[in-house]
């Protein structure tokens, strides 16, 4: 049986050669592994913790190195990293045992060479602590450009990019952006949407209870709860029984907007897996019609999965490209483009986000745009066709929904909104929500 810090390693490893998402890739180790409850919990700390962490990490790192980071080897690196990160953000670890088992990973990884190098590095890190740039004397105020020194401040304290601290500071002020920085370190919420059509929130908490899961009314979003100590969900029996799915709050206060109600016919064109078309369903009483599309069968496969556990009936999955409009499909009351992304709303959830190169989803704006051009063909006069990301970034965000509302005629705004994540204790999320006039 591999220990925690050395499936930790193989991982980090994966995930530097393929650039796949850190949550699919921890999944995949959790679903084949024989760890206990503990070390998967350890196993998950370290690879999330060093991901979100790494700019820091690779900072100190480099104060006691002679060569750049970038020529070290991948393994005598890894475990670094590794050793580096138990050892300034990990108090219940001892030191000397994060040291010592990550001089045991460069050995057992092909990597002897480096354990000399591993154990002198790591012990001087332990000796000096958490090291930062020269901090500001004082934080920046709202509407003063930052120092090229003040964004490499913060870039290492919060581990984040300066192009993308900069792209936030410009777009939303320092004071938010320092938000979303902080918010971004540190576990997520887990988050459930109760599935209203078979209990209620009251009712689940108190089933949970019974399972030993501590649950507790998001503050924000009706019929949402926080789980506290949930473990694994899929051998809950509420879970089991379809009595609620896992959703971020903000794409449950997507779904709210949507204003979907019992009878209508709805479209959720980017749908899997599923979550939303089937929060959607449960706002309609399982009423009326979902069609929830996506351009993988694959992928929809997800989607009837989850429909079929809740008892959603009315979630019809089908695969559906929604860059092309189909002539053939009846009209909808209501649409919703929760289109692909950058994804920057994400970053507490999926550190390596953080490192997409603001410049390398230039050609998203273009790609989001035309789903929504194709969309609003589908909607009924008098109906509602909204449009979401889960990224911070106005040329994602608002600057679609603006292009949308001139090269489009007989539409209005009802809502354009940017959820940010230390106000609605969710993922960031952005919100435009538009009506189609009647006609007459």
């Amino acid at each position: 049986m591999k220990d925690p810090r050395q499936l930790a390693f193989e991982t980090l490893l994966k995930l530097q050669k393929h650039q796949s998402y850190s949550n699919l890739s921890i999944a995949g180790v959790l679903g084949s592994s024989d760890l206990s409850g503990a070390d998967k919990s350890f196993f998950t700390t370290l690879v999330y913790g060093v991901l979100e962490r790494k700019l820091t990490l690779d900072y100190n790192l480099s104060l006691y190195l002679k060569q750049p980071l970038k020529k070290l080897n991948p393994n005598a690196y890894a475990a670094l990293l590794l050793g580096a990160y138990q050892v300034l953000f990990l108090e219940k670890v001892p030191d000397h045992a994060a040291i010592n088992e990550s001089v045991k990973l460069t050995r057992k990884n092909g990597a002897s060479f480096a354990s000399g190098l591993c154990n002198a590095v790591l012990r001087k890190v332990a000796s000096n602590g958490l090291c930062l740039p020269e901090a500001p004397a004082a934080a920046p105020e709202d509407g003063r450009p930052l120092t090229d020194k003040e964004y490499a401040y913060y870039s290492v304290l919060y581990s984040v990019p300066v192009p993308l601290i900069r792209l936030w500071v410009e777009a939303y002020g320092f004071e938010k952006t320092e938000g979303i920085l902080k918010d971004a370190l540190g576990p997520r919420p887990l988050t459930v949407r109760v599935n209203t059509t078979r209990t209620t929130a009251e009712e689940l908490i108190a089933r949970l209870e019974t399972e030993g899961v501590t649950a507790v009314p998001h503050e924000a979003v009706g019929d949402a709860l926080i789980l506290e100590s949930a473990g694994d969900l899929a051998a809950l029996p509420s879970f089991r029984d379809g009595l609620f799915h896992v959703q971020d709050a903000a794409s449950q206060l997507c779904c709210a907007n949507v204003a979907a109600e019992p009878g209508m016919t709805v479209y959720d064109l980017c749908a899997a897996p599923g979550g939303k078309s089937c929060t959607l369903a449960e706002h309609m009483e399982n009423k009326g019609v979902v069609r929830a599309f996506d351009l993988y069968e694959k992928r929809v496969g997800l989607i009837a999965e989850n429909a079929e556990r809740l008892g959603l009936s009315i979630v019809e999955p089908a695969v559906g490209d929604a860059t092309e409009y189909d002539p053939e499909r009846p009209p909808a009351d209501r649409v919703l483009c929760d289109v692909p992304c950058a994804g920057y709303g994400d970053i507490g959830r999926k550190p390596e986000i953080r490192f997409k190169d603001p410049g390398s989803v230039d050609n998203l704006p273009a790609l989001q745009y035309d789903i929504l051009d194709k969309a609003e063909q589908y909607v009924v006069d008098g109906g509602r066709l909204v449009y979401s990301t889960c990224s911070l970034n106005p040329a994602e965000n608002e600057a679609v929904a603006e292009r949308f509302l001139e090269e489009h005629d007989g539409w209005k705004l009802v809502l354009m909104k940017t959820y940010f994540p230390q106000d609605y204790h969710c993922d960031g999320f952005f919100n435009a929500v538009f009506e189609k006039a009647r006609e007459g």
